[in-house]
C-alpha cells in the first residue's frame, strides 16, 4: 500500500516588501506552502479564501499597519496563529502585538532557520492547544453521560441509540413525559458530536409567545415591525455550524412549521421582515411531551414535518417503567446536592428507599430530584410521604414480581392490547428468568452476580426485592 503523502502547513505572509516573501519562500523548508499578500486587505482577504494554518505579518506596512490587520483578524470567528515581523523592535510594539493575541514576535533582519524554528514552536503549540480542547470535549461529553443515569433495559435502549447516531446529521425526535430528562438526551446528543465545540442552542417552542416565535427562530431585519429598531439574528443563525435544540415542538403554531421544513430540507430561510435566503449549517435537535401521531390526525401538526423530524426517535421511558433505576438515580442526586449545600446526608433508609420503590412517580425522574434534594437540605426522610402524597399513588404497572408470574401463566397479557405493557411484560420475564439463573449459578454470591449482570450491586438487591426472589426458588 503506498504511504499517504504528507498534508503541506499553508503559510500566509503579509509583507509590503517582496524580498522578505521570497527569502522566506526561498530558505524555509518544503513541508510549507506558501501563499503571498503585499498588504493588509489582501491578506485579511487571503484569510478567509486560503485558510492558512498560519500568518507572517509585517508590523509596519503602508495602508492599514499590521496590527490593525491583526485586530480584523481577532473579529474572525477562527483565526490562524499569527507572528509579527517587524524591523523596528519598539518595545510599545511588542507589548501592543502581544495584547493582541500574536503569538510571536521576530525583529528583521531574521536569519530564515531561526523563523522556521519560531514557526514550528507556534504550530506544535497550537497542535497541543487542539488536543487538550479535543481532551475537554470529551470530558465533557463525558460529564454529560454520567448525567443519563439507569442500566435498566430500556435506559440501556437510550443509551444505545444515542451512541450509535450521536455523531451523524440525523435529525433526532426525542419523545417523552415532562420530566424524563429529554434536554439532558439533546445535549448529550451535542456534546458527542463533531459539532461540540460549535454552540448549543435552546428555544422552548411553548414558553414564547407565538407573535414572537418566528422572530425569535428566524431573526428580523429593521423597520421589519414596531420596534424593529435594527437587525438581530436569529436562534438559528446564532447555532450555525452547530445543533438547535427545538424543545415543545409540539407546540410550535402551524404556521412556522412550513417555515422549519424549508430549514430541514435547504438550510436556508428568509428572516421576518427580509428578501435575501441566509444559508445555515445546523443539526436539529427537537422534543416533545405530545402526541404527535394525535397531533396530525386534528391537523395540528404537518405530517411532512413529522416524517422530516422522525428520522431517529428515542423515546424516554416514564420512571414509573423503570423503577430499578432508583436506586441509582437516588444515590446520584444525594451526591450532588450533598456536593452543592454542604451537606453529608448518608445513604436512606430502607423503608424510605421503599417507598420511593413503591411510587408511581408522575412527575418523573424530575419529581425524584426534587424529593432528594428537599432529604438533603431539610436534613430528614420523615418528610418523603408527605412530598409523594400530594395526588399520588402507589404504583400499578407492569413489571412487579405479581404480574410477570401473570404473564408467565399467559395470562394478563391476553387482557390489554397496549404494545408498550406487552414489551414490559416480556423485558421483566426475561430479566426475571436471567436474574434467577445467575443467582442459582453463583450460589446467591449478590456480588458475583451482579458482576455477571454487569450492573451494580445495589441495583441487584432492589430487583431482587422487585421480582420477590429467594433462594427457594
Amino acid at each position: 500500500m503506498p504511504m499517504k503523502k504528507k498534508e503541506k502547513t499553508k503559510l500566509l505572509i503579509i509583507d509590503d516588501d517582496p524580498k522578505v516573501s521570497w527569502i522566506l519562500s526561498e530558505g524555509l523548508s518544503s513541508g510549507f506552502d506558501i501563499v503571498t499578500a503585499r498588504d493588509g486587505i489582501e491578506g485579511i482577504q487571503m484569510v478567509s479564501t486560503e485558510r492558512p494554518d498560519l500568518i507572517l505579518l509585517d508590523i509596519k506596512m503602508p495602508g492599514m499597519t499590521g496590527l490593525e490587520v491583526l485586530e480584523k483578524l481577532n473579529k474572525m470567528d477562527e483565526r490562524p496563529d499569527v507572528v509579527m515581523l517587524s524591523g523596528h523592535g519598539e518595545t510599545s510594539n511588542i507589548v501592543e502585538s502581544i495584547r493582541l493575541g500574536a503569538a510571536e514576535f521576530i525583529n528583521k533582519p531574521f536569519d530564515v532557520k531561526e523563523v522556521e524554528i519560531h514557526i514550528n514552536s507556534v504550530l506544535e503549540k497550537g497542535r497541543l492547544k487542539q488536543e487538550v480542547s479535543h481532551l475537554k470535549t470529551e470530558l465533557d461529553s463525558r460529564k454529560q453521560y454520567d448525567q443519563l443515569i439507569g442500566d435498566s433495559p430500556k435506559m440501556l435502549q437510550v443509551k444505545n441509540i444515542i451512541e450509535q447516531v450521536a455523531d451523524s446529521e440525523l435529525t433526532v425526535l426525542i419523545r417523552g413525559e415532562s420530566g424524563t430528562g429529554k434536554e439532558i438526551v439533546a445535549r448529550l446528543l451535542h456534546s458527542m458530536s463533531s459539532r461540540a465545540r460549535e454552540p448549543f442552542t435552546k428555544v422552548n417552542c411553548a414558553a414564547i409567545p407565538r407573535d414572537l416565535l418566528e422572530a425569535e427562530l428566524f431573526g428580523y431585519e429593521k423597520g421589519a415591525f414596531t420596534g424593529a429598531h435594527k437587525t438581530k439574528p436569529g436562534r438559528f443563525e446564532v447555532a450555525n455550524k452547530g445543533s438547535i435544540f427545538l424543545d415543545e415542538i409540539g407546540d410550535m403554531p402551524l404556521e412556522l412549521q412550513s417555515k422549519l421544513l424549508q430549514v430541514l430540507e435547504q438550510q436556508e430561510f428568509v428572516r421576518v421582515g427580509g428578501i435575501n435566503n441566509i444559508h445555515v449549517d445546523v443539526r436539529i435537535i427537537c422534543a416533545t411531551n405530545r402526541n404527535l401521531d394525535e397531533d396530525i390526525q386534528r391537523h395540528k401538526f404537518r405530517d411532512d414535518l413529522f416524517y422530516r423530524l422522525n428520522e431517529i426517535t428515542v423515546f424516554l421511558p416514564p420512571l414509573r417503567e423503570k423503577i430499578s433505576d432508583i436506586p441509582l438515580l437516588t444515590d446520584f442526586f444525594l451526591e450532588r446536592y450533598n456536593n452543592l449545600y454542604q451537606k453529608d446526608y448518608p445513604v436512606l433508609s430502607e423503608e424510605t428507599m421503599n417507598i420511593l420503590m413503591d411510587f408511581s412517580w408522575p412527575g418523573n425522574v424530575r419529581q425524584l430530584e426534587n424529593v432528594i434534594k428537599q432529604i438533603v437540605v431539610r436534613g430528614g426522610e420523615t418528610i418523603v410521604r408527605d412530598l409523594l402524597s400530594q395526588g399520588a399513588t402507589a404504583r400499578s404497572l407492569p413489571g412487579s414480581g405479581e404480574e410477570i408470574d401473570t404473564f408467565e401463566n399467559q395470562q394478563g397479557v391476553a387482557n390489554t392490547y397496549s404494545l408498550k405493557k406487552r414489551i414490559g411484560m416480556v423485558v421483566a420475564s426475561h430479566e426475571k428468568r436471567l436474574i434467577k439463573e445467575v443467582l442459582n449459578k453463583t450460589n446467591w454470591n449478590r456480588r458475583k452476580a451482579a458482576e455477571l449482570l454487569e450492573i451494580s450491586y445495589r441495583s441487584l438487591l432492589y430487583k431482587i426485592k422487585e421480582y420477590n426472589l429467594n433462594t427457594t426458588q
